[in-house]
């Protein structure tokens, strides 16, 4: 009999769409796990979880999903290895909680702001993974981009669309949630920074 591991990523993904779609369709679904500071300031701490399970969108939702499923897998081989099989799990949910408290603290007492989605642990995947495989290439509206030189537009874009502030985005969520991936994982394992730098040195293009 074959000991197949179960899929975290993939599990995390279905839920996903599932809660997005019914939320996208009832608005009191939507208004109950989105991330709204006056909700957190009455104890609805659950909303730290919540809001990175609903979508603005179903352009944002696959988006999301897409990233989390090509880059998602890889990083769950690493993670699932800690915490009873379930590392992978916890180190999703945390980057939920970490991308998103930065924003909490200055829009806390602001009742007009609220934010949505999964972009911030998206992002902490997707910088793990760039530690792992900094050259592999990612497609990026069909255009193959090395992972590392990805990760550094998508830092830079994030910090100047960030300033300019011209929709409801929550660019510092990706910042942070970046941020999260790459420290936690160097964390778990200290071994990955030499490995990612001889792995910058091997540029397989030229």
């Amino acid at each position: 009999m074959l000991n197949l591991p179960f899929s975290h990523s993939i599990t995390i993904i279905i839920i996903t769409v599932v809660i997005s779609l019914i939320a996208l369709s009832n608005q009191k679904v939507m208004n109950r796990l989105i991330f709204w500071p006056p909700a957190i300031q009455k104890g609805q701490f659950d909303r730290f979880i919540t809001h990175g399970f609903v979508h603005a969108d179903g352009m944002h939702l696959l988006f999301n999903m897409i990233t989390l499923y090509f880059f998602g897998r890889v990083i769950e081989v690493f993670y699932r290895q800690y915490l009873f099989n379930m590392g992978f799990v916890f180190f999703y949910l945390g980057a939920l909680i970490i991308a998103i408290l930065p924003s909490y603290l200055k829009h806390k007492n602001d009742f007009q702001w609220a934010s949505l989605g999964a972009s911030g642990a998206v992002s902490a995947v997707l910088f793990s993974y760039i530690l792992f495989k900094p050259w592999s290439l990612i497609l990026v509206f069909i255009i193959p981009v090395p992972a590392i030189i990805f990760a550094l537009l998508y830092i830079g874009y994030s910090i100047w669309a960030g300033k300019r502030n011209h929709n409801n985005t929550n660019h510092s969520a990706h910042l942070w949630g970046a941020a999260y991936g790459v420290v936690v994982t160097i964390l778990v394992e200290p071994n990955i920074v030499p490995h990612f730098l001889n792995k910058l040195t091997q540029i397989p293009f030229l």
